[in-house]
């Protein structure tokens, strides 16, 4: 076992304000849909909306650190180990068995993590946000777009993705206390640091 830097600086800052972002996006975005009333609709629209520019100016950045430092390789979804990380977290994992996926710094995620990560940015991520843009501009809309395209849809839509995106944090959050500890797999998120068994 070594210790290692495993998550660079800015990978944690880009996660962590990545975090903070989309709860606010959720909150504020739950509200403007009249699940409750906190803040009040326009301060809620407000505020949902500086949110959504500071995460779309976040992600441009983190596609550059991505495709610069060949990050974006964490990313490409494999089947070698699937089932078996499959049945960890089906069963495994409620029976005390060991993890079968061994962390590398070239292969922080794995394949059921891949697959999940890949499904947020290919998926969730662009439907909320073309869905977002649509909205937040309806009324520069042009007539061919107007005609066929109906605000509602489109409103709809984006609360589906927002459900989705909801859902996909709770499963985030609970995976990440399934460690040896409660905090085995936070802490080097916030560290950046982890003790692994081979870092090649």
């Amino acid at each position: 076992m070594s210790r290692v830097m495993i998550y660079k600086r800015f990978e944690r800052f880009w996660h962590w304000f990545q975090a903070l972002l989309i709860f606010a996006l959720l909150f504020t975005g739950f509200e403007i849909h009249g699940s409750y009333s906190v803040l009040g609709f326009g301060e809620a629209a407000r505020l949902h909306t500086l949110a959504a520019w500071a995460l779309i100016v976040l992600w441009l950045f983190a596609i550059f650190w991505h495709i610069t430092t060949g990050e974006w390789r964490q990313y490409i979804p494999t089947k070698s180990g699937l089932f078996a990380v499959t049945h960890y977290y089906l069963i495994g994992t409620f029976t005390g068995a060991e993890h079968p996926y061994r962390k590398t710094t070239r292969a922080k995620h794995n394949p059921l993590q891949r697959l999940a990560y890949l499904f947020f940015k290919l998926m969730i991520t662009p439907v909320i946000w073309l869905t977002g843009l649509l909205y937040l501009f309806y009324n520069d809309w042009p007539a061919t777009l107007a005609g066929v395209l109906e605000l509602e849809t489109v409103a709809l839509v984006h609360t589906a993705a927002a459900f989705a995106m909801l859902i996909f944090i709770i499963a985030h959050v609970y995976m990440a206390t399934m460690g040896p500890k409660l905090t085995s797999l936070i802490k080097p998120m916030v560290t950046g640091y982890e003790d692994l068994e081979d870092t090649r």
